[in-house]
């Protein structure tokens, strides 16, 4: 290897020819300035659009871009945890009807059987929301499984 302060130098007037513009690039009209892109002649521009346009139109249609194997398993997690939401939202069903019943026979306290009903109605809506959420979730989770 070579004395570092060679490499150091070189590097130095690397880069200052680099700021200066004294390296021409391939095809271009004139030096380059730092900062600004390089025009080539006008016919190679020319020649260049063609080419790129036919590549483009040569090109077949890309389906779907892969899906991320990362987005996959995250996508994954967040269904656990719906899932889970459910689970829970059932149960929390489950309890407000036994306490409905006690409220309502056992206890005869007449003033909570109607917010006790409320509350009953609106964690069935919840429940309903989130089962349909959740198939809606699996679908996403299916269409980001890599096919084959």
């Amino acid at each position: 290897m070579g004395d570092p302060r060679n490499v150091a130098h070189d590097k130095k007037v690397i880069q200052e020819k680099h700021h200066k513009g004294e390296d021409v690039a391939k095809g271009a009209v004139h030096a380059p300035q730092p900062g600004k892109k390089t025009h080539l002649a006008k016919k190679k521009q020319a020649a260049v659009a063609q080419v790129s346009s036919a590549v483009k139109s040569a090109e077949p249609a890309k389906p779907e871009p892969k899906p991320d194997p990362t987005q996959l398993e995250k996508s994954l997690a967040v269904l656990a945890k719906l899932r889970e939401l459910e689970f829970h939202s059932r149960g929390n069903i489950e309890k407000l009807a036994e306490l409905s019943l006690t409220i309502e026979d056992e206890l005869k306290q007449k003033a909570f059987v109607e917010p006790i009903g409320a509350l009953y109605s609106a964690q069935d809506a919840f429940h309903s929301k989130i089962v349909a959420l959740i198939a809606g979730y699996e679908a996403e989770c299916e269409r980001l499984k890599p096919t084959g």
